[in-house]
């Protein structure tokens, strides 16, 4: 069966988003945009996390036609954010500080379209177990910490550190689900694909 036309575009070479996209059935067309993500003097968490999503989005929706969706996460501890660790040594420091201890993951997105950009955010509280140093090592040496929010993957090995979790599973791996169906929703964007045809009822 040929592949289903793209629905929307995705500013995010994030195969996580992606393919979180497809389990809703909402193809899409993969246009990364490369922006600036420091944060700015003095910005808090969440107003970071939306700018971001809302310049991704922005950046995509100049390529092309389709409605276009840009989106954020951020692991915040103590006020500090915390993004994609630059090295070993950085995804150590980070994993000692979430130790043991909870901490938020804020996850923005922003979705243009007819109804013009659409944004939310959603946090989410997760807390960690002890880590040891080993362990630590151990998790690094599997190259999963190095591209990700906090260094680690709540959807990978990482979740043997997470003891608890409240509020969005999905949107901790990259992308809030239920909150993206409303903003699709309401650009229009249909779900489950409805270009295949639906298997027969019994």
């Amino acid at each position: 069966m040929p592949a289903a036309s793209p629905l929307i575009c995705l500013a995010s070479a994030s195969p996580r988003r992606r393919e979180l996209l497809a389990s809703i059935g909402v193809p899409v067309e993969v246009r990364p945009v490369g922006i600036d993500e420091t944060p700015l003097p003095g910005e808090a968490a969440e107003a970071y996390v939306l700018r971001l999503a809302e310049e991704k989005a922005r950046a995509g929706a100049a390529l092309g036609a389709l409605p276009t969706l840009g989106a954020d996460t951020a692991v915040v501890c103590d006020e500090t954010i915390f993004g994609k660790p630059r090295d070993r040594d950085e995804a150590a420091r980070m994993l000692r500080a979430l130790s043991g201890r909870s901490h938020e993951v804020l996850t923005a997105v922003a979705l243009t379209g007819p109804a013009g950009r659409l944004s939310t955010c959603v946090a989410t509280r997760v807390a960690m177990r002890e880590i040891a140093e080993e362990e630590i090592a151990a998790y690094w040496a599997t190259g999963e910490p190095a591209d990700k929010a906090g260094g680690y993957a709540i959807q990978g090995r990482g979740a043997v550190f997470v003891a608890r979790l409240e509020g969005s599973h999905s949107a901790v791996v990259g992308l809030p689900l239920f909150e993206t169906a409303e903003l699709l929703s309401r650009q229009g964007v249909p779900l489950w694909n409805r270009s295949r045809p639906s298997p027969a009822m019994s």
